[in-house]
């Protein structure tokens, strides 16, 4: 970066925790070098020094360093619980506790509501020993509200920047998720996704972002839009830290049937540097071709998987590329208007919406803070829809699922012999714009969110300071082989770097 950048860019002072590991976070502890205590209380003033800066953290847990406490207590009585013993964690403002803080989806509707018990990811991360330091700011309603909505952007949180180039967008909805792992303010962060919501933002803020197997996480407590695409995942800067804290939030739960069938493991025994040899991984190029300098990136990587013995089949396009989208858009309208109402009406009578339909009225009502920049007419759709039992419903459904499954990545990765499928996660960051909302960029998530499959992005490079990220993805529960090719490429090109909070483009 130029020296005249460096001079512009904001005034966020050093960090001496800046990019530890999990790992080195327990060697920490070990020695004595930090207690948990001490951790959190790092953590938690970086978050009021940088916070203002990128704006990620939408609430702090004030029992958080108490918590840390007791947890050194117990260390030095028991000894650790596991590898997350002690580490700070954020996690996204759709995602249930009960403690102090509100979940709240980034909504003023929510902004006092406290959940009557924790979300299954929060009691196992707990159960874990991590201490949850706070929430994160998200696209409000995890950006199901508006055909012009602004990512990052939350009625409650107001606007999350890029920590890179700080009049980027982060893309959505685990905008805070992203940019809080991205400028130090926490270890690990959890988001949630839909399609798209973990993977972009991860690949905007140069992270690992994971999108499990729908129901290898527990979706109960989790404020939805669709029980067929919703799951939390982790967002780390490091593959090793992602798959600690994909280890940690798994579990079967009885809320949640569909974690019957998940498989719970230590995902770090999949972790493989050498794991790229004899692979066999096909290409989607048709998901490149939207930015010149990130086509030229992701060739480098395609180029790397060679040289770290991958067999590579280029191209490997699923067959029904851009096929899905209206049955998936009309799947998710249905889903939302039923699964939030269930939602709402499992909260507090003091909580003033128990329904989609409440919502609406309540941003109606509060249109001069809930809607200064765009509007609700994706909630007005989806308010629209009937029951779940609708043929129209139904039909979309087992489109979506014919067009990414059978017809898509299986398919594919079928016809080919393929281990898994790569393609450039996304173009770089677009400027935030509260005038005429997203400009958006193209992305490679719809096929595996929709299909209810894994994805993993992993750094890749950077155009002029924006990050890009490779991205894999593959069959149902394929966790552990996208995780070792992940690692394998990271530790081949190391892509990652800190952001340097520069305002603009201009300045690199």
């Amino acid at each position: 970066m130029a020296a005249a950048a460096t001079a512009r860019a904001a005034a966020v002072p050093k960090f001496e925790l800046n990019e530890i590991t999990v790992d080195q976070i327990q060697a920490g502890l070990k020695s004595r070098r930090f207690t948990a205590k001490s951790l959190a209380a790092k953590y938690l003033a970086r978050i009021r020094s940088v916070n203002k800066v990128v704006n990620a953290v939408i609430e702090v847990n004030p029992d958080a360093v108490a918590i840390a406490s007791a947890l050194d207590a117990e260390y030095r009585a028991k000894g650790p619980r596991g590898p997350m013993h002690g580490v700070p964690v954020l996690i996204k403002d759709n995602i249930d506790t009960h403690d102090r803080m509100r979940t709240s989806a980034g909504s003023l509707a929510l902004a006092e509501s406290v959940a009557p018990r924790d979300a299954f990811v929060v009691e196992r991360l707990r159960a874990a020993g991590a201490v949850i330091l706070g929430k994160t700011n998200l696209s409000e309603w995890a950006n199901f509200r508006s055909t012009h909505s602004v990512s990052g952007w939350s009625g409650r949180g107001g606007q999350t920047r890029l920590p890179y180039v700080l009049d980027r967008n982060p893309s959505g909805s685990s905008s805070g998720s992203g940019a809080a792992v991205a400028a130090n303010l926490c270890a690990v962060a959890v988001g949630t996704e839909t399609d798209g919501s973990v993977i972009s933002p991860s690949s905007m803020c140069s992270l690992v972002g994971i999108k499990p197997t729908v129901g290898l996480v527990s979706r109960s407590g989790i404020i939805p839009i669709s029980h067929t695409q919703d799951t939390a995942g982790p967002m780390a800067r490091t593959v090793r830290d992602a798959a600690i804290l994909l280890s940690a939030m798994t579990g079967v739960d009885p809320r949640d049937p569909a974690t019957r069938e998940g498989k719970v493991r230590d995902y770090t025994d999949s972790l493989d540097a050498k794991g790229l040899r004899g692979a066999r991984i096909g290409v989607a190029r048709k998901f490149a071709g939207n930015n010149a300098a990130g086509d030229k990136i992701f060739d480098e990587s395609i180029a790397e998987l060679k040289r770290q013995g991958a067999e590579v089949v280029d191209p490997a396009d699923l067959t029904t590329y851009d096929q899905y989208r209206e049955a998936e858009f009309e799947v998710l309208l249905y889903e939302f208007k039923a699964d939030l109402s269930a939602y709402l009406s499992g909260l507090p009578a003091s909580v003033p919406v128990r329904s989609l339909a409440d919502v609406i009225a309540f941003n109606e009502r509060h249109r001069d803070r809930e809607m200064p920049y765009f509007a609700q007419e994706i909630m007005l759709q989806a308010q629209e829809k009937g029951p779940l039992t609708e043929q129209k419903y139904l039909d979309a459904l087992a489109k979506c699922r014919k067009l990414t499954r059978d017809d898509g990545i299986d398919a594919t990765l079928s016809t080919h012999r393929l281990d898994a499928i790569v393609a450039p996660t996304s173009a770089p960051a677009w400027p935030i714009d509260w005038v005429l909302g997203d400009r958006g960029v193209p992305d490679c998530t719809s096929p595996a969110a929709i299909a209810g499959y894994p994805h993993i992005t992993v750094p890749a490079g950077f155009v002029m300071g924006l990050p890009v990220g490779l991205s894999f993805f593959g069959a149902a529960w394929s966790e552990p082989v996208l995780l070792k090719l992940a690692y394998a490429y990271e530790q081949a090109t190391k892509a990652r770097r800190p952001p340097s909070f520069v305002p603009s483009v201009e300045a690199w």
